[in-house]
């Protein structure tokens, strides 16, 4: 599991994006946003690097959480 920084991520559109962008990608992955820390856990076999370049590819640029 994963937790990332998503700080363009601010509403309902934004995180069913988020959510179907990693859909895409790995279909069995879990999303969980938080909209008002704007972070986003995510638990996929992808590896952080890859789920990343997801988000980042559906416009929404992310790094991992501390």
């Amino acid at each position: 599991m994963t937790k990332f920084s998503v700080p363009d991520m601010s509403c309902g559109h934004c995180r069913k994006a988020i959510e179907q962008a990693v859909a895409e990608a790995d279909s069995a992955a879990t999303v969980s946003c938080d909209l008002d820390a704007k972070e986003v856990t995510i638990d996929s076999t992808l590896a952080p690097g890859d789920l990343a370049t997801v988000l980042d590819a559906a416009g929404y640029p992310a790094t991992v959480a501390a």
